[in-house]
């Protein structure tokens, strides 16, 4: 977990930019303009609050599919470790989406504002919060969070769940089932298990298949969340499909697709090797105690 937000969260905050931000043009204006306003920590806005929740938050998402995964083998097949089907994995990735938005909302929503509470914002005949945009409206996370409870409430740490529900279910399944899929296919036959770089390419490769699936509801989701740093614009998930449509036509649900799927190489690779790797050194270790 820690290895893939840290591969992953410069791209991430541009995405979070184009998707919800103004003025920003394509990703190269894009990166260009946050170097230049913010220098290189702007890209790293937002991560501490990711980095700290990550071990929690990956723990739950692949410990809620391998588990489901072992569960529905038991019952079909009465052994855990038999392999799995595609309908099990596909109800194994669709259990651990649902199970994921519990946790990960309260975290992608502090991460957004933080990433996005520095931006310009150019909208006429909006009334906006005190705060003057473009200055920092949060200290950190932690005051992020508790500023969110005091004005919103519960319901405003899970604003754009249900975005992020639409985007999380079909996303773990084009997570899941193309890592499992790959890995079987680029693993030498004979081999046991697969060695790290199929690892390592297998994870890329269903990292940026699962971000290409899921972008539109991704750029949904970011705009739910960022709204609010100064002003609400939407008034549920329907409402902000419709305004962006609206706005900006079909083209708007595909901003950031570049910038998610190049990020999903990386951060996803990083991810399913140190999960992988994780697994092998703890079964070893469990060997090598108890013989």
């Amino acid at each position: 977990g820690f290895a893939s937000v840290v591969a992953g969260h410069p791209l991430d905050t541009v995405k979070t930019r184009l998707q919800a931000g103004q003025g920003y043009g394509n990703t190269f204006k894009c990166v260009l303009t946050v170097y230049r306003n913010e220098s290189l920590a702007g890209f790293f806005k937002g991560m501490s609050f990711p980095l700290a929740s990550i071990g929690i938050y990956s723990s739950v998402v692949f410990g809620v599919f391998s588990n489901t995964q072992r569960f529905l083998s038991q019952q079909r097949h009465g052994d855990p470790a038999a392999t799995p089907s595609l309908a099990d994995m596909t109800l194994a990735s669709i259990v651990a989406g649902v199970i994921s938005v519990g946790i990960g909302t309260p975290v992608e929503l502090v991460k957004i504002r933080l990433q996005m509470q520095t931006q310009p914002y150019n909208k006429a005949n909006v009334k906006l919060n005190s705060t003057v945009p473009g200055s920092p409206v949060y200290r950190g996370p932690i005051h992020c969070l508790r500023t969110i409870l005091q004005k919103e409430g519960i319901a405003g740490v899970y604003r754009g769940n249900v975005a992020m529900l639409l985007r999380d279910v079909p996303g773990y399944c084009a997570y899941f089932i193309p890592y499992a899929m790959f890995c079987d296919w680029i693993t030498p036959d004979g081999s046991i298990a697969p060695n790290p770089f199929s690892i390592w390419v297998a994870g890329g490769v269903a990292g940026a298949v699962s971000w290409a699936v899921c972008t539109p509801m991704d750029v949904v989701k970011s705009r739910l969340q960022a709204d609010g740093v100064y002003l609400n614009q939407y008034k549920g998930t329907l409402d902000c499909m419709w305004q962006s449509y609206q706005n900006e036509g079909l083209k708007v649900f595909c901003r950031g697709l570049m910038v998610n799927t190049v990020r999903g190489f990386p951060s996803s690779a990083a991810m399913f090797l140190g999960y992988e790797l994780s697994l092998k050194a703890m079964k070893r270790c469990q060997t090598e105690t108890n013989p």
